[in-house]
């Protein structure tokens, strides 16, 4: 597996991360045994990757992920998040982040946690607190590297001369690019970047049925790329895409990863599957090299992004 590094603080991964959010929210339900069993086969794969919150299942998500990865945690990268409660309010005050940080530790059955996230910005608390915090967290060994998700050039700017800022973890895919804006202050910085959600929630996989056709707890029914008019226009997309893909000897879904790799090394895509066999797929796409030719084929599918908002505008976060 080839390995990538993440901000100036020695951060190194492998190209190819894993997001274990889904096995416990949004895509309806799981086996988490089958989570498990893909969350080892991508060690097995290189993986060295793991991302993890305090929100996903609101601490068992991180006892699956710490059970999964017990016999090899010491080979690998451990992410978890602060900052949410279970109302989804935010809550960055230091105490709150003190605890969750002793509570992921324990969650996750480890001594220390690898990167450790604000999950999204708390207008209430000055960011020089929350990197503050964790900068506490850092020098008592709790942690080992600081992360930020969801924010915009100034809170970045501004953590990051409290407490340097090893990676920002954002939505990113071909179908979400409104992070690009945030590249050229990352590379100022030399902060890495993390890419969540990378094969469009699911629709370049090439799975993608129309909304209504998931189970009642999965979030694409709501989700305005699966809405009617949007749905066919991203369908179409995709189609493309995978042809342009078969033409490679890939999967769709290879070729999203890919694309997204070859935006810049210090960029790695983290997406999530409950299947060790999409794993084994996922993984594959470090071997997919995409010349300039396939680039601009690529660009001119989904020349700024997929059709449909994200989030409603009521979720959305605000970029400061």
């Amino acid at each position: 597996m080839q390995q990538r590094t993440l901000g100036q603080q020695g951060l190194t991964v492998s190209a190819i991360g894993y997001g274990a959010m889904g096995i416990h929210l949004a895509y309806g339900p799981a086996d988490v045994q089958e989570g498990i069993a893909a969350i080892q086969r991508a060690h097995e794969m290189g993986v060295t990757f793991f991302d993890t919150a305090e929100r996903y299942g609101w601490g068992e998500n991180e006892r699956v992920v710490g059970r999964a990865v017990k016999t090899f945690r010491d080979e690998i990268v451990l992410a978890s998040k602060f900052g949410t409660t279970p109302d989804r309010g935010p809550d960055s005050s230091p105490a709150h982040i003190r605890e969750v940080i002793d509570n992921s530790l324990r969650n996750l059955g480890v001594d220390h946690i690898d990167v450790m996230y604000q999950h999204r910005l708390d207008p209430s608390v000055p960011i020089e607190d929350v990197a503050g915090t964790v900068k506490e967290a850092i020098e008592a060994g709790k942690v080992r590297h600081f992360g930020l998700s969801e924010v915009g050039p100034e809170t970045i700017r501004r953590a990051h001369a409290t407490q340097p800022v090893s990676v920002l973890q954002t939505e990113y895919s071909l179908f979400e690019r409104d992070v690009e804006q945030l590249f050229g202050v990352l590379d100022e910085l030399g902060i890495g970047f993390v890419a969540y959600s990378p094969l469009g929630r699911g629709f370049l996989t090439g799975t993608a049925q129309p909304a209504g056709s998931y189970d009642a707890t999965d979030m694409r029914n709501s989700d305005s790329r699966w809405q009617p008019g949007n749905f066919e226009k991203n369908l179409d997309a995709v189609q493309k895409l995978t042809e342009l893909a078969v033409s490679k000897g890939a999967t769709v879904s290879q070729l999203a990863l890919a694309w997204i790799l070859a935006q810049g090394e210090h960029i790695v895509p983290i997406p999530g599957t409950r299947s060790p066999q999409r794993v084994e797929e996922n993984v594959g796409a470090v071997d997919v090299a995409l010349t300039l030719d396939e680039l601009l084929q690529i660009t001119q599918i989904l020349p700024s992004g997929g059709y449909g908002a994200r989030y409603a505008d009521a979720l959305m976060p605000a970029w400061h």
